[in-house]
């Protein structure tokens, strides 16, 4: 793995601009930035991220059955007492997911580990599965990449595919996302491209103007009973919202279903070392109370714990309330303290790669069930945040 500097394509912004991604550059920072790009080899694709990402999201399974089937672990969670049938429920039914992200901390030379799984409402996938691709083909075709050059990316592939085995040919989805927000728009709009791509019929909604019927369905701002939805909203918002009670009676086919919550939730970490501990792609995490009773695990843990470790709010978008420790000391605390109301969760800290003056994220896309391509952030800070740029990657055919 290493970062390459790169000539930018002198019509890149107006290609982004054509293309609906109007985001490229936000308060007056450079979002998507062309001028490096990470380079890997096929090996490390292959063993350091495609295969132990899907492993990740087995795994991931496997801790949401657990919390499913466990009170305690729900309310550990802050799934609302009220609704925790339906999220139990969904997860029985087995109701079909779409997709996710992993972030990892893996900088070529050791086995990735797992930073957190963003399983509800991941963004950066039109960049990550339509606009980099672009940047690739157009760099080969210029002579500016080798020719054998490619990208570890099928996502746009995987989500067709993964619709159409999840909806009839013809069948209505309606896309929703907040209004005012262009980077939600894109990705919901891209996923309405790919839903269409599949056969199905997609209607955009804001999620502000969704309402309940007289009989409890929900509808969109034309009165159109909503049968399917992608909600590019967060569940544990969703869950606390004044129409939540009311879900379980919809009727609505939901993505991502409802026992998201509980894999995109930064509590399923301890579940994870509980079940999984020693494994080389986790870090040890604990819930903050079981730090404090201790215990044999907690003891295992305690050097690479007093190393360093991150302290991380069961809710967190974009790096918000996080706080890293390294031998005793504050070294990184994030500037929005959004989310410091939650119950914390303590993690083992994994430093990111640095490049330069940048540290850098992987992203592993899961589709359905599998692994397939990958997107990289990177940010002169400790802590990945909204702004972080996004870096188009190349895997280097072998010479």
């Amino acid at each position: 793995m290493q970062r390459m500097d790169m000539p930018e394509r002198p019509d890149w912004r107006r290609q982004a601009e054509e293309l609906g991604f109007v985001f490229h550059t936000m308060h007056g920072q450079a979002y998507w930035d062309e001028t490096s790009a990470y380079a890997f080899s096929l090996e490390q694709v292959e063993r350091d991220i495609e295969e132990p990402a899907t492993r990740l999201h087995r795994m991931c399974l496997d801790a949401v059955a657990e919390v499913a089937a466990s009170e305690e672990l729900m309310a550990r969670l802050g799934v609302p007492q009220a609704l925790m049938d339906y999220v139990r429920e969904s997860w029985q039914r087995a109701e079909p997911s779409l997709y996710g992200r992993f972030d990892l901390s893996y900088g070529g030379d050791g086995p990735a580990k797992l930073l957190e799984y963003n399983a509800d409402t991941p963004t950066s996938l039109y960049e990550a599965a339509a606009f980099q691709w672009l940047w690739l083909e157009q760099l080969v075709e210029r002579g500016l990449l080798p020719e054998g050059a490619d990208q570890f990316n099928g996502i746009h592939e995987a989500l067709v595919d993964r619709f159409r085995s999840l909806f009839g040919t013809g069948e209505n989805v309606h896309f929703a996302s907040v209004e005012g927000s262009a980077e939600d728009f894109a990705t919901v709009e891209y996923l309405a491209w790919t839903a269409n791509e599949a056969g199905l019929v997609p209607h955009y909604t804001a999620i502000e103007r969704i309402a309940l019927t007289v009989d409890g369905h929900l509808a969109d701002d034309a009165d159109r009973v909503i049968g399917s939805l992608f909600k590019l909203y967060p569940w544990e918002d969703m869950l606390r919202d004044d129409f939540a009670a009311a879900l379980p009676g919809t009727g609505c086919r939901l993505l991502e279903p409802p026992w998201k919550t509980l894999a995109s939730n930064k509590g399923l970490l301890p579940v994870l070392w509980r079940l999984f501990e020693g494994d080389a792609n986790l870090l040890p995490a604990f819930f903050a109370d079981e730090l404090e009773a201790g215990g044999p695990r907690v003891e295992r843990a305690r050097e690479a714990l007093e190393r360093g470790h991150v302290e991380k709010p069961l809710f967190s978008r974009e790096g918000a309330s996080i706080r890293i420790v390294e031998n005793g000391v504050e070294t990184a605390a994030s500037t929005s303290r959004a989310y410091d109301a939650h119950a914390r969760i303590v993690q083992a800290y994994a430093p990111l790669p640095v490049f330069g003056r940048s540290h850098a994220v992987v992203g592993a896309w899961v589709v359905g069930e599998a692994c397939v391509g990958m997107g990289i952030r990177e940010d002169d800070d400790l802590i990945t945040q909204d702004l972080s740029r996004f870096k188009p990657h190349v895997v280097l055919p072998e010479t």
